[in-house]
Parts: structure tokens; C-alpha cells; sequence
């Protein structure tokens, strides 16, 4: 499995799943939330409210993760999670890594071979660069050792994060340089 990281526009990653870091409501918004539901096209929207009319009339919880068809996007599929808000009082880092790994394990449950994921939190929800790399990284590399296991059934073999920053790309490669297991150099 390769873990890396990049900068540029999610919404162009040739992936199989691009991460939303969406809000409750899953009607869009700004930042990465609003960008994938312009570039995806009118038929995201629809899809959300369906969601809402049918599996998820609350709305998303936070930590949580879900799935639509990528529509006008070049990823099969969009994964919708909401990360904690700091703003709101969300403070337990636990909520955040929940967002990470819900979004991971649907990709695996969907049979993803890869996926690109933002900086989720970070930015609008207050969670500073540093902890949410630190988050999203140690999530990726508990799912690439659980992939390395004997037997295993996980078909992901990249996992990009994807973020709008030089400054937010250096976090994340000093976190994933920081955390490369000795055994493998060509994961970064």
C-alpha cells in the first residue's frame, strides 16, 4: 500500500473515492464540501437530500461516513464524513480519527483500490494542520498493516491525501516520514 501526500484539487484525483469533509446536513457548503458538489453536478445534491428523506433524516453524526456515486467526477465515488468542529466544542480527538477511519473502512467495505482524502477539520473547524495529519496518518498506517497481515482482504493500495496548501503538504510529509515503516522505503 502507498500512502502519500499532495497538493492540488480533489476534485480532479483519478481515484476511486474522493473524501468529503462535509457537514451534518450533507448539502454541501464551502471549501472542499462546496467544490466536490459543484464539480460532481446537480445529481450529488439530489442524492444527498435522498439520503436525508430515507437513511439519515438527522442528518450525518460526526465520525461517521457514507456513500454516494461520484457523478460528474472522475471517482466512482464520494465519501461523505464529517469531522468535529472545534468552534462547537468538538474537541475529543477521538471524534476526528473516527472521520479518518469511517471514510477508510467504507472505501475498503466498497472495494476501492484507491482514494484521496482532504485535510478533514482542519481549516473552517478549527483543528490545527499538525493534529489532523497526525490523526489522518496514523489511521492510514493502521489500515496498511491490518492490509499487510496474512490473509487480509483489503484491495486499497493508494492512499493520497490531498491538500490546498504547500504548508499543509510539509505537515503531512513530516508526519509520514516520521511514522514509514523501516521495512518498506517506497511507502512514504
Amino acid at each position: 500500500m502507498r500512502i502519500e501526500a499532495v497538493t492540488g484539487d480533489i476534485t480532479t484525483q483519478q481515484v476511486d473515492a474522493i473524501v468529503n469533509a462535509a457537514n451534518r446536513a450533507l448539502l454541501g457548503g464551502g471549501g472542499v464540501d462546496g467544490a466536490i458538489h459543484r464539480a460532481a453536478g446537480p445529481e450529488l445534491l439530489a442524492a444527498c437530500k435522498a439520503l436525508r428523506r430515507t437513511e439519515l433524516p438527522g442528518g450525518l453524526d460526526v465520525g461517521h461516513a457514507i456513500e454516494t456515486p461520484g457523478f460528474d467526477l472522475p471517482a466512482r465515488w464520494v465519501i461523505h464524513t464529517v469531522g468535529p468542529n472545534r468552534h462547537a466544542g468538538q474537541n475529543d480527538p477521538r471524534l476526528l480519527r473516527d472521520a479518518f477511519a469511517s471514510s477508510l473502512e467504507l472505501a475498503v467495505r466498497l472495494g476501492c483500490r484507491s482514494i484521496a482524502l482532504p485535510a478533514v477539520s482542519a481549516g473552517a473547524f478549527g483543528w490545527s494542520m499538525e493534529d489532523v495529519a497526525r490523526i489522518a496518518v496514523d489511521q492510514a498506517r493502521q489500515l496498511e498493516a491490518r492490509a499487510a497481515a496474512p490473509q487480509a482482504v483489503v484491495a486499497l493500495e493508494l492512499i493520497r491525501f490531498v491538500l490546498a496548501s504547500p504548508r499543509a503538504l510539509t505537515t503531512f510529509e513530516r508526519e509520514l516520514s516520521r511514522t514509514a515503516p523501516s521495512s518498506n522505503p517506497q511507502t512514504r
